[in-house]
């Protein structure tokens, strides 16, 4: 990628991002009489968010070109709203971690888990400062830990606490959003937190925190793209569901093969310093795959986990949230 298209792209990405607006049912006049979709007529509205960086993937592998239908993004600080407004219809698909689609699901929500990909646990971390005494998952007893409910985070933290033997009732969890946490890390407000890239490296690099425990060991790494139910169920907004996944795999290749172009776009997008989007990017390669049983079966655990901890209202069964028609997109794992 040259100076100049990084450039363009970044500009282009640094723009207000549009809020959704208006219902999936408009694009009920995109289907023709005989059954066939003119995407031309077609709105896609797409939630986005710092640590995904759905937009930015896509324009810096210059997949936001020759799209037939017309796009709409709103941006979330993180997995959980995005999710909520799915289920409200706000945006017709974004992409969580592996909690959100849970406590979605305990709460009933209209949704479909449509797509999967993993990434390395490297990034999925409880960070502490530096010169912290905590040195041990067993060390977390008592302490103060930000973490995002419903996030992957959340999850991680609970594995690691399940495994030293302890539960959320031998902390003082401290549920705040990215911003907000690394805030009271960076002042001694909480002792720990639960994150995951780019905020753990941001953390590593601007914070001078260091990892206690990743997700190695703990959490599978599987992240997914979420759809609602209205908007799988009218044919023209699914046609573009299958054409912007189809973009989002191709777009993962190619940050997979030029990861310093992917860090560069990433850092000038988002505005966090380039030796931050490095480090997140290089512990992170995407590796797509079908929903598969595997994969339902290891969703499944995340949400039985949820479960018994009592940080959902009640079990789940993940495979009742799980649409597998564009799994044909994607090679098994």
């Amino acid at each position: 990628m040259t100076g100049r298209r990084r450039t363009a792209a970044a500009l282009a990405l640094a723009a207000t991002l549009v809020t959704a607006c208006g219902g999936t049912d408009a694009n009920r006049d995109a289907v023709r009489p005989d059954g066939s979709v003119d995407l031309s007529a077609v709105t896609l509205r797409i939630g986005d968010q710092k640590g995904t960086g759905t937009r930015a993937l896509l324009e810096a592998a210059g997949e936001l070109t020759d799209i037939p239908y017309r796009i709409e993004w709103s941006q979330y600080t993180s997995g959980p709203p995005m999710v909520e407004a799915v289920h409200a219809g706000a945006v017709d698909i974004g992409g969580v971690g592996n909690a959100p689609p849970v406590f979605a699901a305990a709460a009933g929500a209209g949704i479909g888990i449509v797509s999967a990909y993993l990434t390395g646990t490297g990034g999925q971390a409880i960070v502490v400062p530096r010169d912290s005494p905590l040195r041990e998952p067993n060390d977390l007893r008592g302490k103060r830990i930000a973490v995002a409910r419903g996030s992957s985070a959340h999850h991680h933290l609970l594995s690691v606490l399940n495994s030293a033997g302890l539960g959320f009732a031998d902390i003082e969890p401290r549920y705040l959003q990215p911003a907000d946490a690394l805030a009271a890390l960076s002042t001694g407000r909480v002792d720990a937190w639960a994150t995951w890239d780019p905020y753990t490296a941001q953390a590593q690099e601007q914070a001078a925190a260091r990892i206690l425990v990743d997700g190695s060991g703990y959490v599978r790494g599987d992240s997914f793209y979420v759809a609602g139910r209205r908007a799988l169920d009218n044919p023209a907004t699914a046609a573009a569901l299958r054409d912007v996944l189809a973009r989002i795999g191709r777009a993962h290749s190619w940050a997979n093969g030029d990861t310093e172009a992917w860090a560069t776009i990433f850092a000038q997008v988002t505005g966090l310093p380039v030796t931050v989007t490095r480090l997140a990017v290089a512990r992170a390669p995407y590796r797509d795959h079908p929903i598969d049983d595997a994969t339902v079966a290891a969703e499944q655990q995340v949400a039985d986990a949820f479960a018994a901890a009592g940080l959902i209202p009640r079990r789940v069964t993940i495979a009742d949230f799980v649409d597998t028609r564009f799994n044909d997109l994607f090679a098994p794992a």
